[in-house]
């Protein structure tokens, strides 16, 4: 089956913001507008196609990433819907691995918020080319242009403005496009179906044609023929200053702005006229690079006749058919009944059935090519990150970068019948969420589940009992602590047993050091003279390891720490990598104590938006939760708190801030960094950790 659409008229694109910019709301217009839907699906009543999770359609927000297709003037458009909150951050972060482009949704009050500058730098981490969308510009305090100052302060971007507002606030009417020089209404009842040009309102012109100029001169520095025909004093043309702008966005070195309102049906058509014209096809974009088996880096093109690499980026349970696997098809093509190639997990795996998915809905295919986003049916070892490629040609595309669970909750099965059912389900639901993880403490059995915060852990809790039928229980929350050392120190590590026959020798000299926050463990050998044998020397790098990720104060794992192994001795017989593991792990433990040991916690980055009345409760209520207010600014009728605070302190804040405030605040917060703890509640979570397994150790023995 032969290619239906050419490759040059593929956008794969998402759209990404801070919770409650309008993403899914723009996202619904746009589907409503390209014909594949025919109804305007609402956020606030839960019927917003890509927002179909139960789950999501309760709470109001997105929690998965949805993928969905539409055509908008001959080009096929692949759009993925991403979550805001932040404790979903991992769907953004797959699926900007595996976008072309971007639309930065960005709130006109609003402006630039926590979690949009933490998309941005997630974006930039992937150097994905972006348009940016100024939405609700109809909400009282909308103002694009405060928009697009912070846009320049808080993520060091270019942001080019491409349209003028007609109107403002509850008078927005439409937008006036600067390159074309007309004005721009969205007629046609209230669905805004139709686009009616007309002349430019005679008050805005000398307005519009100072900012056409800042367009036309943005266009011309990636253009050397336009900036020689434009400083000749040549007018260009339309045609022309789009192509002066597409290679700048290409480059990710400017970002056009947009306006509009799509709860209001305003300003969609011409977003998606800047996705065609601006945003990279598949062959815009530089060649990834893959790893083959000899180690050797080598680009992967874009081309249907190349040998297939494609990246798995999404698993999903679905009720229908079983487990998903979403697929970014890099090169070659894919047919279902194929048989490929897991270059990550060394196995191979037989294709069942190839989807193309829009939202929770599917719609069968027998051949996908270079540039498609799909899902397949019957992998059952690819997991998120593995590479997928031709038997003949084992290539490793780069994985993804997943953040690590800052808070835990203890789980157990409402019943004992229950067990295995949970411990299949909590399976399942790691292998879909990376940022998801589950631990068994060895000492006391329990189950620790991990996530990024409190409202991604109660997901977790709701999907078990709904999508698996698992009624579970669970614990207080707990905070993932880490530890850390202070200063420098060396210790040896001897482990020397005799039992009859052959017995165990191992012994080692490390030195540890503290490492550069967030370096994690970091090993090297300084063994010289073959005082260790070079078969033992990975023994103990992992004896180390281990003994940092059960931790020494009080069993958190140990971070940010050099270790250095420097000497030891072996005994030709009684030497085994075991004697060297547990040798190694002993000589951690011992330096470690010496080199003095702290507590860390996790400190949130907070932003609280509080009407004036209530500004002193906030601020007073985050100093009694150890908080540090970073700055302050004003906004109309409103004070924006911006602060740190340490996790621990903030389980059950959205009642209390409701509370104190009568419900008019709102925040937001999301992961900073770790900070060594005061002393005095160092000692307290360390006698608390202490009793809490001293109880469940007893009550297992009981």
């Amino acid at each position: 089956m032969a290619r239906q659409v050419p490759l040059v008229r593929h956008r794969n694109i998402g759209l990404m913001a801070h919770i409650d910019a309008g993403k899914t709301t723009t996202t619904e217009r746009i589907l409503f507008y390209t014909g594949v839907s025919h109804r305007l699906g609402e956020v606030h009543d839960g019927s917003a196609i890509m927002d179909w999770m139960a789950q999501e359609q309760e709470r109001g927000i997105t929690i998965t990433s949805a993928a969905t297709t539409c055509f908008w003037k001959d080009t096929r458009i692949n759009i993925i819907d991403t979550p805001g909150h932040v404790d979903f951050t991992i769907e953004v972060e797959r699926s900007l691995r595996v976008l072309d482009g971007v639309i930065a949704v960005f709130c006109a009050v609003g402006g630039v918020q926590p979690q949009s500058e933490t998309v941005w730098r997630q974006a930039d981490r992937y150097g994905v080319p972006r348009i940016a969308f100024i939405n609700k510009m109809d909400r009282v305090g909308a103002n694009h242009q405060r928009c697009v100052e912070m846009m320049t302060a808080r993520l060091g971007c270019r942001p080019i403005l491409m349209q003028l507002p007609i109107g403002s606030e509850d008078k927005f009417e439409g937008v006036v496009d600067l390159i074309g020089r007309q004005a721009l209404r969205f007629e046609d009842l209230s669905k805004g179906m139709q686009v009616q040009a007309s002349e430019v309102p005679a008050e805005l012109i000398e307005q519009v044609e100072a900012a056409r100029l800042e367009v036309v001169e943005a266009a011309c520095e990636f253009d050397d023929e336009l900036m020689e025909r434009y400083l000749g004093g040549e007018d260009l043309t339309a045609d022309e200053i789009r192509r002066g702008l597409r290679k700048g966005v290409l480059a990710a070195a400017i970002v056009p702005v947009y306006l509009g309102s799509a709860f209001k049906n305003k300003g969609i058509q011409p977003l998606l006229d800047a996705v065609i014209e601006f945003m990279p096809c598949p062959l815009d974009v530089a060649a990834i690079t893959a790893t083959d088996p000899k180690g050797n880096q080598v680009p992967v093109p874009a081309d249907d006749n190349a040998p297939l690499a494609a990246l798995a980026f999404k698993l999903m349970t679905d009720p229908y058919v079983g487990q998903l696997t979403f697929l970014r098809i890099y090169s070659g093509s894919l047919k279902s009944g194929d048989t490929v190639y897991n270059a990550t997990t060394q196995k191979s795996e037989r294709i069942g059935r190839l989807l193309k998915m829009h939202a929770n809905q599917r719609e069968e295919v027998k051949e996908v090519y270079a540039g498609d986003i799909v899902a397949a049916v019957g992998l059952k070892t690819a997991s998120t990150g593995d590479s997928l490629c031709s038997p003949s040609h084992p290539l490793v595309l780069e994985s993804l970068f997943v953040p690590e669970p800052v808070m835990g909750l203890s789980i157990r099965p409402a019943t004992k019948a229950l067990a295995e059912k949970l411990g299949l389900a909590l399976a399942r639901l790691a292998a879909e969420d990376p940022s998801f993880r589950v631990n068994s403490d060895e000492e006391t059995g329990q189950t620790v589940i991990r996530g990024m915060g409190e409202l991604h852990l109660e997901i977790i809790v709701d999907r078990l009992k709904r999508e698996f039928k698992v009624e579970a229980e669970v614990g207080a929350p707990q905070v993932a602590y880490r530890e850390a050392i202070t200063q420098s120190a060396e210790a040896e590590g001897r482990y020397i047993k005799q039992s009859g026959g052959r017995g165990q020798y191992g012994h080692c000299k490390i030195s540890v050091a503290p490492g550069e926050p967030g370096s994690g463990y970091v090993f090297k050998d300084k063994i010289v003279g073959g005082v260790i044998p070079k078969e033992y020397i990975p023994a103990v790098e992992k004896g180390a390891k281990d003994a940092c990720e059960k931790g020494v104060l009080a069993g958190f794992p140990l971070v940010d720490i050099e270790v250095t192994l420097f000497d030891g001795s072996y005994h030709e017989v009684d030497s085994n990598e075991r004697a060297f593991f547990i040798a190694a792990s002993m000589a951690l433990k011992d330096a470690c104590r010496k080199a003095g040991m702290q507590l860390l916690e996790p400190v949130m980055k907070l932003e609280v938006t509080t009407p004036d009345d209530f500004l002193g409760d906030v601020m007073g209520d985050l100093s009694s939760r150890r908080g540090r207010v970073q700055s302050l600014d004003t906004r109309p009728g409103a004070q924006v708190v911006n602060a740190t605070v340490p996790l621990s302190n903030m389980f059950g804040y959205a009642t209390d801030l409701r509370s104190a405030t009568q419900g008019r605040a709102t925040f937001s917060m999301e992961f900073s960094h770790y900070d060594p703890m005061p002393a005095s509640l160092a000692q307290e979570v360390m006698e608390k950790v202490r009793a809490e397994r001293e109880a469940r150790r007893q009550g297992l023995a009981a």
